[in-house]
């Protein structure tokens, strides 16, 4: 009983051995340039010293070196190249296989020269053998319609890339858009421009993309105004004053001030129409915040900002914040804090976790400073305007 511990001890040394040589051996076969050739060497190799020690001739010092002689001859070429291939890997790249991808350098030089025409069939060359790759689908657009101005043959380019599958939705999402800067450009047409935005959100809805096509859809150009950009009217300057700079300081004539109500009025109407629309609904919040004193309306068009599923974390974080300068600006700090947390629990172990830690720690410095300020402003007042 005692020689088994010591037997099963030398099985699992043999075994280990073994699995060790036998995964160099892989490796090495793996990464030979001819794999045939290498089994070959190994099975001439065991050949050899297995008719050498049945024959006893390795006790002969002549047929010793004879038999080295003869391994070398047959193992220093693979393993020169085993010991110098990390060398040379370095600068030819070594036996790894390199996928083929399409080359479109002539294209691109011959666009440069001008020949558009030559440039196109080089791309179609390239598209021949790679027929989805979307770089080549998108240059053949943007040379049919930057260069040729040939608005309809970059859709239909654009149209027979958005029917292949296995295209990435940010891709496609750039090929549209890319259309709608045509549409607009050169077809001076917004509501082509307008359905391919719109064809965005329906082929990829809640997604960060459907988003940036609502926001594109929010303060994309009507007919009017391309018509303006295309004749634009003659702008008459008035007569200015002979001695305007002997006057007093303020008595010039002022820019006109908008009126708050009515651009608060404004932004409603037009977040009815794109409710998606976060620059316009966060001017809304800032202008309830700073010149009505409702923090709570403010709140509340920040909290639609932050509720939008498809928004990016550093958009998110940065509605938090705002958020938590209207708590601050209304001397709120417990909420303050609260919302700044809100960052922490939703983006943990982040960059902006941890900018919404270090604004915390200094958060009652923060409501000081903002109440001294809102101090100020009411002790800066004329007691005496008349």
């Amino acid at each position: 009983m005692t020689k088994l511990p010591h037997l099963l001890w030398e099985v699992f040394t043999w075994l280990l051995f073994l699995g060790c040589v036998g995964w160099l051996l892989w490796q090495w076969l793996r990464h030979s340039a001819e794999p045939g050739r290498l089994i070959g060497i190994w099975l001439l190799s065991i050949v050899l010293l297995l008719v050498g020690l049945a024959a006893g001739i390795y006790f002969n010092p002549l047929w010793t070196v004879l038999f080295c002689v003869i391994v070398a001859f047959l193992w220093i070429p693979s393993l020169g190249d085993l010991l110098i291939s990390p060398l040379t890997d370095a600068f030819d790249g070594g036996s790894e296989e390199v996928l083929p991808q399409p080359f479109y350098a002539v294209a691109q030089a011959r666009r440069k020269r001008g020949e558009y025409r030559e440039a196109i069939a080089a791309i179609q060359e390239q598209l021949e053998k790679f027929p989805a790759d979307f770089t080549g689908w998108l240059l053949l657009a943007e040379v049919q319609a930057d260069d040729l101005k040939d608005l309809a043959a970059a859709r239909a380019t654009l149209e027979q890339l958005l029917s292949q599958p296995g295209h990435a939705p940010k891709n496609l999402a750039h090929a549209l858009n890319r259309l709608a800067d045509w549409q607009l450009k050169l077809g001076r047409d917004p509501e082509a421009a307008r359905e391919s935005l719109e064809r965005i959100g329906r082929l990829f809805p809640g997604t960060p993309e459907a988003q940036m096509a609502a926001q594109r859809l929010a303060h994309l150009a009507s007919s009017e105004f391309l018509a303006q950009q295309q004749e634009r009217p003659r702008i008459v300057l008035p007569r200015f004053e002979d001695n305007l700079g002997l006057k007093a300081p303020g008595a010039g004539a002022q820019p006109p001030t908008e009126n708050p109500a009515a651009l608060a009025e404004e932004y409603v109407r037009h977040l009815d129409a794109f409710p998606l629309d976060h620059e316009i609904r966060e001017k809304l919040a800032q202008l309830y915040a700073d010149h009505f004193r409702r923090p709570d309306l403010a709140a509340d068009q920040l909290e639609q900002l932050i509720a939008q599923p498809s928004a990016a974390p550093a958009q998110v974080a940065h509605w938090l914040n705002r958020l938590a300068d209207v708590r601050i600006s209304g001397g709120d700090e417990a909420a303050a804090r609260g919302t700044l947390h809100r960052i922490i629990e939703q983006f943990p172990q982040t960059a902006l976790a941890e900018t919404a830690r270090r604004r915390i720690a200094h958060l009652g410095l923060e409501l000081r400073r903002t109440q001294s300020r809102q101090a100020l402003k009411l002790g800066a007042r004329d007691p005496n305007p008349g």
